[in-house]
């Protein structure tokens, strides 16, 4: 069951350079494409719909039962991999001119600005490479972070402070997005002194991290104070036959290539589960 998201982590990615066997790099469409392909090619199947809610069958204590657009699933096992949603900076503007200069997502809406300035509010990974993607269309990029260095990785960092097109807003937080139709320019406050400014651009793209897409779960599962699903290192949840994997699962490294380990061991772990609940087990050698 899958809920297409066009603002998720992968379809977001112009280069993913570090999953291994792809030396050139590979596009996030690209990427998730494959692996469609190669799923389909094991008989997985693919059903687009909102998860509602889980639930323990009424009727079957072993069984769970999934509610998903104008289905009802039945299942052993669960495997959630529904991973993270773009946080949110929570200011003034943000919401108003969401899709009128406001954008999470630079793949998708960078060439929309082709010519002009652009703000991008981050420093980690997500935003430089975002900065660094938006600068074949803008006129100039501007990096507002309220820290004094950045905190991506040291390769996308020389990237972005050897860009030409790439300025930054060291020590600095938006605290407004403003314009009329459109975003016309963003308020910052420095985080030392407390002085204000204000900036003049056309766009304002937020890259400041993710929140894990959990909010439909309710108490079902044990959740970090992030909304993170906790598992074992086996991706058990704290209800038996409900595994995690990906970013919606708290741990302290997110990329593709650990997400994609992530799902070999929950798919692994559901598949042992039944196994023994049919009264068959693996062998410990």
């Amino acid at each position: 069951v899958e809920c297409f998201d066009p603002a998720s982590q992968l379809t977001m990615a112009d280069l993913i350079e570090n999953y291994p066997g792809l030396p050139e790099g590979i596009a996030g469409f690209s990427l998730i494409d494959k692996l469609k392909k190669q799923a389909k090619n094991f008989g997985l199947e693919f059903y687009s719909a909102k998860v509602d809610n889980v639930k323990l069958d009424d009727r079957e204590s072993n069984i769970w039962q999934i509610k998903a657009g104008e289905r009802v699933l039945r299942s052993f096992s669960i495997i959630l991999a529904v991973g993270a949603r773009p946080r949110k900076l929570g200011i003034k503007g943000e919401d108003e001119f969401s899709g009128k200069g406001v954008s999470y997502c630079a793949v998708c809406d960078g060439a929309l600005f082709k010519g002009k300035d652009i703000v991008v509010a981050g420093g980690g990974n997500s935003a430089v490479s975002e900065a660094l993607y938006l600068s074949r269309f803008a006129g100039k990029v501007i990096l507002v972070h309220r820290r004094n260095r950045l905190r991506a990785v040291s390769l996308l960092a020389e990237r972005a402070k050897n860009n030409q097109k790439i300025e930054f807003a060291w020590d600095s937080v938006i605290t407004e997005i403003i314009g009329k139709d459109t975003v016309r320019e963003v308020s910052l406050e420095n985080t030392r002194d407390k002085s204000q400014s204000r900036l003049a651009c056309s766009g304002v793209f937020i890259s400041i991290g993710y929140v894990p897409n959990t909010g439909f779960l309710g108490d079902l599962i044990k959740l970090d104070d992030y909304g993170c699903i906790i598992t074992d290192q086996e991706m058990q949840t704290s209800k038996t036959g409900i595994f995690a994997c990906g970013d919606c699962r708290a741990k302290s490294l997110r990329q593709v290539v650990t997400a994609a380990s992530d799902g070999a061991i929950a798919a692994f772990s559901a598949s042992e589960y039944i196994d023994r609940l049919k009264g068959q087990s693996y062998g410990t050698e």
